[in-house]
């Protein structure tokens, strides 16, 4: 079981993602704890819920501890009413290109507007192609 995720993010400009999108769904997430020593995150995406704790990044910002679990909607539900203040809604995009998968989130609400693209790495020095709508 890894505990570590390499991530870089990315902001995206327009919607032209979305024609290669292969899936897409909403999600709702809201924090326990947004100390960025220790991230305590819940989701909510249809029928099913996660929990996720995050540690600090390291130096480059490109690597974190990172464990999470899927755990039933009803719990997750439950949790997010004891979220701090400031709920975010968002729908992803996974989208492939060039044998990586992009995970696109395009946000609502307060944070309407903003849409950002993250892709899982499995090394820091892994090198991948990006797509012409990143910003």
């Amino acid at each position: 079981m890894e505990l570590r995720e390499i991530e870089r993010k990315f902001l995206v400009k327009g919607d032209e993602f979305k024609q290669f999108s292969r899936e897409n769904y909403p999600i709702q997430q809201g924090f326990l704890n947004s100390d960025p020593k220790r991230v305590v995150r819940i989701r909510l995406s249809g029928d099913r819920g996660w929990i996720t704790v995050k540690g600090q990044g390291d130096q480059s910002g490109r690597s974190r501890f990172e464990w999470e679990k899927e755990i039933r909607s009803e719990e997750a539900t439950a949790l997010l009413e004891l979220c701090e203040p400031g709920r975010i809604e968002k729908r992803r995009f996974l989208v492939p290109h060039a044998g990586h998968l992009f995970e696109v989130d395009e946000f609502y609400g307060a944070n309407e507007g903003l849409i950002i693209a993250e892709i899982e790495l499995q090394s820091l020095e892994q090198s991948f192609a990006l797509p012409e709508w990143i910003g």
